[in-house]
């Protein structure tokens, strides 16, 4: 039976070290080469004591705080109204489809809406307001963003709001709590591995996004995403991108270590 157990294994371990494991390490190894080839520690050096690429770090992670923060109040209510719904799974469906759509597509659309003779432009000019300017905005990123991220923070608080036990809530009624009290006291703390998965789902991808900069925040909004498309594609400064991959792959590291799942006393989780 460990035989057959290791066998299944190997397709699994080998798309780990081929497309996780080598990737990594070759993009750890180039942070610590020059331009002419060269190793160096000079890229590093070069990050950590330039303003511009520790306003990018900060920005970067507001933004994703930004975005989880919007999501997450969004996504929890909806979660909870989807699962008192009678065809809940249904109309979870609906709300996962977008995500089957291209991110470069999803980016297109809302351009088209956005623009200055968009679809909402349009309809404020029925209401009689002038024309604004909503694209290359810190708004107009934020509620793209938020929108492309939504389904990945609303489904595994759904799950987990799915799997408490009702009586546990029937329970909490019959003790004389009031249904603020049931949330805040029951629902949120059974919910909470649901939602410390959807913030997981939705910061994490959120630190290195860089096309809905370009397209949706017109570089108003700068990155670490956009600097390593911009070292890669255009000052083709390689080391210098990798260094600044490295350094996310380090951010998504402690994002996933500060929202892990606790241990309880007397036991383990």
């Amino acid at each position: 039976m460990t035989k057959k157990r290791l066998l299944y294994f190997i397709p699994y371990g080998l798309w780990l070290v081929l497309f996780v494991g080598a990737p990594i390490v070759l993009m750890v190894v180039q942070s610590f080469t020059s331009m002419s080839g060269h190793g160096t520690f000079a890229n590093y050096g070069s990050f950590f004591s330039s303003d511009t690429y520790i306003r990018m770090t900060f920005n970067s992670i507001w933004f994703a705080f930004l975005i989880t923060v919007i999501t997450l109040l969004i996504s929890f209510p909806t979660a909870l109204f989807l699962n008192n719904l009678k065809h809940k799974d249904f109309w979870l469906l609906l709300i996962i489809l977008p995500t089957w759509i291209n991110l470069l597509l999803k980016a297109y659309a809302f351009i088209g809406l956005l623009a200055k003779d968009g679809s909402v432009n349009n309809f404020l000019g029925f209401l009689g307001i002038a024309p604004q300017q909503l694209l290359f905005s810190d708004v107009s990123f934020l509620l793209v963003a938020a929108y492309i991220e939504i389904p990945f923070m609303i489904l595994p608080i759904f799950n987990a709001i799915t799997e408490i036990d009702g009586s546990l809530i029937n329970a909490s009624y019959d003790l004389g709590a009031t249904k603020f009290q049931t949330l805040r006291r029951v629902v949120l703390p059974l919910s909470a591995d649901g939602i410390r998965a959807g913030i997981q789902a939705v910061f994490i991808p959120s630190l290195s996004l860089f096309m809905i900069t370009r397209l949706i925040g017109g570089n108003r909004v700068i990155t670490l995403g956009t600097a390593i498309e911009e070292h890669f594609l255009v000052t083709q400064n390689w080391g210098m991108g990798s260094t600044i991959g490295v350094i996310l792959i380090i951010a998504m590291v402690i994002t996933m270590f500060v929202t892990r799942e606790r241990s309880k006393k007397g036991g383990r989780k």
